[in-house]
């Protein structure tokens, strides 16, 4: 049975939303005036946010359910640090792009799992 694009949506999500808050992680490490430009802070939490992408892309791709709960807590675990780690930075539209990364992944923690698509068929 093939996934729908619809089954990865929280994933979908996900992934978008770290790729939003690269884009301005990345612009506010480069850019002057920022107040953060050039900082070590900035740049980790543009790196967070690849590694968040990347994390989606594995949660969409993982079949075990034991891997998609350690993929979920170490994509939570993310979220949390690097939305934290952008308040502290005054960059505020980050964490609004980790707390929709965070809906995304309750999302993806909503859908069914291939035993409960297989009981209800």
């Amino acid at each position: 049975m093939s996934q729908t694009p619809s089954r990865r949506l929280g994933a979908i999500v996900l992934f978008v939303a770290s790729l939003v808050g690269f884009a301005i992680a990345l612009y506010a490490y480069l850019t002057p005036l920022t107040g953060v430009n050039g900082s070590l802070g900035a740049l980790v939490v543009t790196l967070a946010c690849l590694l968040l992408a990347l994390l989606a892309l594995v949660l969409a791709a993982a079949k075990g359910r034991g891997g998609r709960v350690v993929c979920r807590v170490l994509i939570l675990a993310g979220l949390a640090g690097t939305g934290f780690a952008a308040l502290l930075l005054h960059q505020w539209w980050i964490t609004v792009a980790m707390i929709v990364g965070l809906i995304g992944l309750v999302i993806d923690m909503n859908r069914p799992t291939a035993s409960h698509r297989h009981a209800h068929s």
